[in-house]
């Protein structure tokens, strides 16, 4: 069915003239007649019947007149849904309780008009996938893997480096540490089932072991953050990483600590991706605040990949 027709008949019934329906959609008469004639067509109705005071709906004009003004308004709201600036902004982050997430719950306190879509894509070719297709308009990511750039078109900029945290259970050898320096670390487990292959942060973890001698065991299934802090809780042979802004809770009973590594300080290179054609209002708001309101990129005494993406 042709919208243009349903909006010409909508006109017509509320104007009661052919003319005065014409001159409010800036069209001519004829075209107004014509949109009218074929919509009856359509429909193997009249529509209207002539009067001397002008155009009066038919008995099935009134049937169609309230659906009419119906799927005007259900193209209205389908086009708003996808109109740039008229949507919600679509934002990927890769966890709920992860330090993007946190970025973009400051960044919904600050600009609370702006409508956010936020969801949990699972690793970066998915993310920029979704990136060049326009099913999200940005994604926060760590690192790309060595010798795989990101396509032509997406865009990235530093945003912030979350420092690493150990966390062990009561009865782990560092558990009374203020403080732990990487080299202390060799030798210790270090479990962190969740570290898919291929991954960004596979990619991360691959480069501190190379780099520092670590041990990062992978094995066993990822069943979440709440069993792998009952298994670090009652282990004392295994430790994992943390980032200092993930937001974790946990029994009062487990008794985990949070320990700053230093010397140097591992830090994850969390970076903003996006279209470099992405026309979304919101989206220049949302680099605008990170840029504003986050810092400490490549700070003395940190350590990131070189092949980090840089800012």
């Amino acid at each position: 069915m042709d919208l243009e027709a349903v909006r010409t008949f909508v006109a017509v019934a509320e104007a009661g003239q052919f003319q005065k329906a014409a001159t409010d959609l800036s069209i001519t008469q004829q075209a107004v007649s014509k949109r009218i004639a074929t919509l009856e067509h359509d429909l193997g109705v009249r529509l209207f019947t002539r009067a001397p005071r002008g155009a009066e709906l038919t008995i099935d004009g009134q049937a169609f007149l309230p659906h009419a003004r119906e799927l005007l308004r259900v193209a209205e709201r389908a086009g708003a849904s996808v109109r740039p600036g008229r949507r919600p902004l679509r934002v990927d982050v890769i966890a709920s309780r992860s330090a993007q997430s946190g970025l973009m719950r400051d960044f919904h306190r600050a600009h609370p008009d702006i409508e956010l879509d936020v969801m949990m894509l699972f690793d970066i070719e998915t993310a920029v996938t979704a990136i060049r297709s326009g099913a999200i308009d940005a994604s926060f990511r760590a690192v790309a893997a060595p010798g795989r750039p990101l396509p032509e078109g997406i865009a990235s900029v530093r945003v912030l480096d979350e420092p690493l945290q150990l966390l062990t259970g009561p009865a782990h050898a560092l558990a009374g540490a203020r403080s732990v320096t990487v080299a202390r670390l060799t030798g210790h487990r270090i479990w962190m089932p969740g570290i898919a292959p291929g991954t960004e942060w596979s990619a991360y973890y691959d480069d501190l072991v190379a780099e520092f001698g670590l041990t990062i065991e992978v094995t066993g299934p990822n069943f979440g953050s709440d069993a792998l802090l009952d298994t670090i809780a009652d282990t004392p042979a295994l430790a994992t990483f943390m980032g200092e802004r993930t937001r974790l809770i946990w029994p009062i009973d487990h008794g985990l600590r949070r320990i700053p590594v230093t010397d140097p300080t591992p830090v994850y290179p969390h970076s903003l991706l996006w279209h470099r054609d992405n026309p979304h209002p919101a989206l220049a708001t949302l680099r605008t605040h990170l840029a504003t309101t986050t810092t400490g990129y490549d700070a003395t005494g940190t350590w990131t990949p070189s092949w980090a993406i840089p800012r």
